[in-house]
């Protein structure tokens, strides 16, 4: 318990701790990245406290615990990041940077494969507003005059997780023929 204008809660760690018990573990994972893409969390600290716990709904606290990274940008980010984890696929490089020949930066993609030089990107509906438009195609031909394929994946996509991993294997294997 901590203090917090006079009030006592529950600190940011026993928070965390007590979401991840949210059920199904993807969305207990969820919480905990926020909270520690947020900073109120250590991921080391959390990890050590979760493998303390004991008692009902600790089994699935330590996975959702285990599953966490703190590197998704939004939700659907980790969600994406978990059906590709339990996909057959290599696991991606979350949140790489992109350099161009000259070593420059091109982007930072949320997902990659960099020796395949494939990146999966999720859409989230504010890259659908004008002001964020001509931004993303400079990006994506940026992208693509670097020689990488990009993947897009939308909310309605994870909808349909089987298609989404297809496209991207396709992807995948068409980067070994380039």
């Amino acid at each position: 318990m901590v203090r917090r204008g006079g009030v006592r809660v529950t600190s940011a760690q026993r928070t965390a701790l007590d979401l991840a018990r949210i059920q199904p573990v993807e969305e207990a994972v969820v919480a905990l990245d926020r909270f520690l893409r947020a900073g109120l969390v250590d991921l080391g600290a959390l990890r050590a406290a979760a493998s303390d716990l004991t008692g009902p709904g600790c089994r699935q606290l330590r996975r959702a615990v285990q599953l966490a990274d703190g590197l998704a940008e939004s939700p659907q980010e980790t969600r994406l990041r978990l059906l590709l984890h339990r996909s057959s696929l290599p696991r991606p490089v979350a949140q790489h940077t992109v350099r161009g020949a000259d070593d420059r930066f091109v982007a930072r993609v949320d997902f990659a494969w960099p020796d395949q030089k494939v990146a999966v990107e999720y859409e989230g509906l504010w890259h659908g507003r004008a002001q964020q438009v001509a931004r993303d195609r400079r990006r994506l031909d940026e992208l693509t005059a670097a020689g990488w394929t990009v993947v897009f994946v939308t909310a309605a996509d994870l909808l349909d997780p089987h298609v989404v991993i297809a496209r991207i294997a396709v992807a995948l294997r068409a980067s070994r023929y380039a």
